[in-house]
């Protein structure tokens, strides 16, 4: 379990596709402090550190994985978010974050904001009713509060330091992003149709 509060902004290293898909992760986290089977976020999936040196770490990821999420596009180079999992007694900044993704949205448009960015994106149809304006959604494993909802669109700001810190401040229309609903608003919308 996750924040969605990303720490460290990594990069894809190595990408190995024989089998299973092993991507290397150049990071300057402390991975000594990892250990192995221990599960770190990578752009909001929960993948387990199969190898560790330090100044990288290894991950798995099956051909399920690659499908339903933005790691099949993944390439040397890509930058990743990165957060470690959850610890009892850590601070919870964001909101929980299972590293389940959900779906792919797409960045539809990046405009200005005062010193912000409003980012819009488009959910799959099946997603679009779990997302509520000021409910919180995990994009590329970003903890974020939703502003507006239209339909399948949805607009969130990211301010000057989120965009630092995560890879928020280098995205583009037309890229993909995990997308993990929060769990609150499925279980709500599941409840609602027993009634």
């Amino acid at each position: 379990m996750f924040t969605g509060i990303v720490t460290h902004i990594g990069r894809v290293a190595i990408v190995e596709r024989s089998g299973d898909t092993r991507f290397t992760i150049a990071t300057d986290l402390d991975v000594g402090a990892v250990p192995l089977g221990a599960s770190i976020a990578n752009n909001g999936v929960c993948l387990t550190v199969i190898a560790r040196e330090p100044g990288w770490f290894a991950v798995q990821a099956s051909d399920e994985t690659l499908s339903c999420t933005t790691l099949g596009g993944w390439d040397v180079g890509t930058p990743v978010n990165l957060e470690r999992s959850l610890r009892l007694g850590d601070e919870l900044g964001g909101h929980l974050v299972f590293g389940h993704v959900d779906g792919v949205a797409t960045v539809v448009a990046v405009t200005k904001a005062a010193e912000s960015l409003r980012f819009e994106f488009e959910a799959p149809a099946p997603l679009a009713r779990f997302i509520a304006v000021k409910g919180s959604v995990a994009l590329d494993g970003v903890s974020l509060t939703v502003n507006e909802v239209t339909g399948r669109r949805f607009a969130i700001n990211i301010i000057p330091h989120t965009q630092q810190c995560t890879t928020f401040g280098i995205m583009k229309p037309g890229q993909m992003v995990n997308l993990e609903v929060d769990m609150l608003a499925r279980y709500v919308a599941r409840l609602s149709e027993s009634l």
